[in-house]
């Protein structure tokens, strides 16, 4: 009887040992740790010419990577017209994806857009895009995730693009940071965009921050389009002194918030970069990953030493 007991439990171990190497061989992933989830993120910077055809690849590469959500960071390349048809068809795009996709409104969307007169038109477009793509608290994309937007309150009402959402103890908040110096015009004049624009952003800012502190936020991504700096050292930008720098207020606030909060805060933009693929660059508790044209698939541990880190298969 001990004989065959003996038998029994060495063929056991024989079967676990030959099968411990298939399982590896079919790569199969280790199990993932509490809390543990990915998201993607979308650059626009295509080539000219190539905007819908990388749009649609960026989007098919990110959906195969099984991310929690999308972000997206413009919905056009600067090339591409700025045209009512144009985002009603890049919002049927989005709206087809599985995972729930949030836009946020890049410069290369408004910024830069006239009319037939060959005048800026920038302000109305931007409205425009407020209401084609954020008439909905949701995001877009089929999946479901209910979106907290700036315009719920009624002072700022016109900031629907700005938003925040937690996921898994981690808060991820839009602003919208145009890049081209956060459309600070050097015209005679008043900036009234940029002015109220600021006190938009200002407010959501330290809403945001706020909301993490109460809350024991593990982390922080900050998604806007333009690089305001806040990761680099801050004689930095001593170079603008004689140019008004569109960011310097942004910078400061991030920059006096990131220090008294006692997590991660990872900065998102859309800024050209010459890596061959993204990559996060740290100082201290602030990061800083900028897109240029590709897309990201970011892994997120909110327990971890390391909260933020891309997904080995962050980008094609």
């Amino acid at each position: 009887m001990k004989r065959r007991y003996a038998l029994t439990a060495a063929a056991v171990l024989a079967a676990a040992i030959l099968a411990a190497p298939a399982a590896f061989a079919r790569g199969d992933k280790p199990a993932p740790r509490k809390g543990e989830f990915s998201f993607a993120l979308l650059g626009h910077n295509f080539p000219k010419g190539q905007g819908d055809t990388e749009f649609r690849r960026m989007l098919a590469e990110t959906s195969r990577s099984e991310p929690a959500f999308l972000i997206a960071i413009g919905l056009k390349a600067a090339s591409e017209p700025c045209t009512d048809a144009l985002y009603l068809e890049r919002r049927d795009l989005m709206n087809s994806v599985e995972r729930p996709l949030v836009l946020l409104p890049a410069g290369s969307d408004w910024t830069e857009c006239r009319n037939s007169n060959g005048k800026s038109n920038a302000i109305e477009r931007l409205n425009r895009i407020r209401e084609l793509f954020f008439a909905e608290p949701d995001a877009l994309g089929k999946g479901k995730l209910p979106l907290n937007r700036q315009s719920g309150i009624a002072k700022f009402r016109d900031y629907a693009e700005n938003t925040y959402w937690e996921y898994e103890n981690v808060l991820f908040v839009t602003l919208n940071v145009p890049a081209r110096n956060n459309h600070y015009l050097t015209e005679a004049g008043r900036n009234s965009e940029y002015e109220d624009r600021m006190v938009a952003n200002r407010g959501w800012l330290h809403r945001a921050f706020l909301h993490a502190k109460r809350k024991n936020i593990a982390g922080i991504v900050l998604v806007m389009d333009g690089d305001i700096g806040a990761h680099v050292e801050q004689g930095f930008f001593a170079r603008l002194a004689q140019k008004r720098d569109g960011f310097t207020e942004i910078r400061r606030i991030v920059r006096s918030q990131a220090d008294k909060y006692s997590g991660q805060l990872l900065l998102v933009d859309n800024r050209k970069q010459d890596k061959a693929a993204p990559a996060i660059e740290w100082n201290k508790n602030v990061g800083h990953l900028a897109l240029g044209a590709e897309w990201a698939a970011l892994r997120v541990i909110p327990g971890s030493a390391e909260v933020f880190s891309l997904a080995p298969d962050h980008s094609q």
